[in-house]
């Protein structure tokens, strides 16, 4: 089973141009292709304050939101209130989208994906449950709340396994698992 670890705590912040918060890469495809040339791309955000998201031309988000009271969104002139965390949410990145905090700062996983080139899929598993990983192209497992454990390998939050091999996610809490097919 090939299995690669990406811990949580070599990850680098990047501060946004507007100032409302900062980025740390999880992983990239191509690898080091910057926030221009990605095929997919997932990275944890940390929403400081209020204001407009970056547009990215061309790219499809499914954004989690893991801390935080919420964020009242404006997709493309919509409305989207988000405030379960653990639940998935999927938008065009290349429509406006303004967000208003509920109540200080929030963190998202984020997974954008350029639209035509290929797809994401996630999916959150929940603690208890036993996920079968059934890979046919990437699999990016990121433990988000409590351990998690897939391929002998213990998470601890925010630590990622990038994966091309099938396996059994186990969590105590709450992981992200992240489908990109073969291209």
């Amino acid at each position: 089973m090939t299995v690669r670890v990406l811990e949580a705590a070599g990850r680098t912040a990047v501060a946004w141009k507007n100032g409302g918060g900062v980025t740390r890469e999880i992983a990239a495809w191509p690898e080091g292709a910057g926030t221009t040339g990605f095929d997919w791309r997932i990275s944890l955000a940390e929403v400081e304050g209020d204001g407009p998201f970056s547009a990215f031309p061309g790219v499809d988000r499914i954004l989690t939101m893991t801390e935080g009271a919420g964020m009242d969104l404006t997709v493309g002139g919509e409305r989207r209130l988000v405030d379960a965390r653990y639940v998935p949410q999927d938008f065009p990145g290349d429509v406006a989208t303004d967000c208003r905090l509920l109540g200080g700062r929030v963190v998202n996983f984020n997974v954008m994906y350029r639209r035509g080139r290929t797809a994401a899929r996630v999916v959150v598993a929940r603690a208890g449950m036993d996920v079968t990983v059934a890979p046919g192209g990437t699999v990016v497992i990121v433990a988000l709340e409590g351990a998690a454990s897939f391929g002998g390998v213990t998470l601890g939050r925010y630590d990622a396994v990038v994966t091309g091999s099938p396996g059994t996610l186990s969590t105590g809490g709450h992981a992200a698992v992240v489908t990109l097919p073969a291209g």
